[in-house]
């Protein structure tokens, strides 16, 4: 008996392929608009707050308020509105903190000293960011509201309101505020996301990551100053004082979401214990990633002990291996990261010197132990944000 209904599908589906190429034209347009409306939302919404903040801020100021109106302030706001959220007494406060905090001259200085006065925005939900006219930052035509109040700095509309709140609340200097929000937008962190990521000093392990790089992954991939760590913490594992490798892969393993989100969210899992067949032997690679952005693999070699030139040797044969077996056409050179417990960083340095592979070292830790901030290299973190859409491209130029 003949499936009506299949044919009707297979009908409309060759219809359709005649049209694909249209089709997905149109479909781009409404995802264009879609994503501009709710950057239009997001960056309006904080631009809000931020005027909020700036209102109370001056009448606090000019000792024409106190604490009592501003929590009159929060009933009357309630009751003209009784089904909106977020208009509390403290949290008109936080709004005051917001503004006090990225209106000052200091920080307003940093962010043109970065080279960050033409902002960078992201949308929520999605990957990446982009430079976006500075007038979408300004106020237009209220009078109520001083010119100068409204003039939002607009790096701070890479990320969303909760996040400003973690970092207001976290962070003790402009720098660490200015990384992490621009950290924030670029990787689409959540709140929570966020959170750990302060906690575990992400601008130390991202700022520093450069120095344990093989001069061939900075020239192949001058990305990868920022899109790797040095340091990953990998306490959410419980692990004993003394445990075998293989015990800690199957722990990642396991924990397999955690440890990506610590990596960098551009990792997606590939396998472990890797099988590569190299003339009669069999060789594995403890743990092998694809990364979204630099589209290339990436090794992961465990080791329970100090670093040692030889694991470098090792690594670069996995590559090798990787490079001339499995690696796609449109695929770019394999990276490989040795994940150790410690490491000699002079020992590090002169193995890295004449490593002929996209390579580089870094330490686990099973205990949050957050560091010294860096600020050296936050001009370069700037830098790479800056280039918005151009990374993909250079990628390429510099591999070929």
């Amino acid at each position: 008996m003949v499936n009506k209904n299949a044919d009707i599908t297979a009908s409309v589906s060759e219809s359709q392929m005649a049209y694909k190429t249209e089709f997905e034209n149109i479909y781009g347009i409404i995802s264009f608009h879609k994503k501009r409306a709710m950057k239009t939302v997001h960056n309006e919404s904080l631009l809000m707050l931020w005027q909020v903040g700036g209102y109370v801020s001056a009448r606090l100021k000019q000792s024409a308020w106190g604490g009592g109106v501003v929590r009159m302030l929060a009933d009357y706001i309630r009751t003209r509105s009784p089904k909106a959220k977020g208009w509390s007494y403290r949290t008109l406060y936080k709004m005051v903190q917001f503004y006090d905090t990225y209106s000052t001259s200091s920080f307003k200085a940093l962010v043109e000293h970065y080279g960050m006065q033409h902002y960078l925005s992201t949308t929520p939900g999605s990957h990446g960011l982009e430079f976006v006219p500075v007038e979408m930052a300004q106020m237009n035509g209220n009078a109520i509201v001083p010119f100068e109040m409204a003039q939002i700095p607009s790096v701070l509309l890479a990320t969303g309101w909760t996040n400003h709140q973690i970092i207001l609340n976290r962070c003790k200097t402009d720098e660490q505020r200015l990384f992490y929000i621009l950290y924030a937008g670029s990787e689409s962190l959540e709140n929570k996301e966020l959170v750990r990521m302060i906690s575990t000093d992400a601008m130390s392990s991202v700022l520093g990551s450069k120095d344990v790089q093989s001069e061939v992954l900075k020239s192949q991939y001058p990305q990868a100053g920022v899109l790797f760590k040095d340091t990953v913490y990998l306490e959410m594992f419980g692990l004993p004082v003394r445990y075998k490798e293989s015990k800690r892969r199957k722990e990642i393993v396991a924990h397999m979401k955690d440890f990506i989100l610590e990596m960098g969210k551009d990792f997606l899992f590939i396998d472990d214990e890797h099988r590569l067949k190299v003339g009669g032997k069999t060789f594995k690679v403890d743990l092998l990633f694809y990364h979204r952005q630099l589209q290339c693999m990436v090794a992961i070699e465990l080791k329970t002990t100090e670093f040692h030139p030889k694991d470098l040797g090792q690594l670069e044969f996995y590559l090798e291996a990787l490079d001339q077996e499995e690696r796609r056409s449109n695929e770019n050179p394999s990276i490989g990261i040795i994940l150790c417990r410690d490491a000699d960083m002079e020992v590090v340095r002169f193995a890295l010197n004449r490593s002929m592979s996209p390579t580089m070292v870094a330490q686990y830790k099973e205990q949050l132990q957050v560091g010294s901030v860096l600020q050296r290299s936050l001009v370069e973190f700037c830098n790479f944000l800056s280039e918005g859409g151009k990374k993909h491209n250079q990628i390429k130029q510099n591999i070929s």
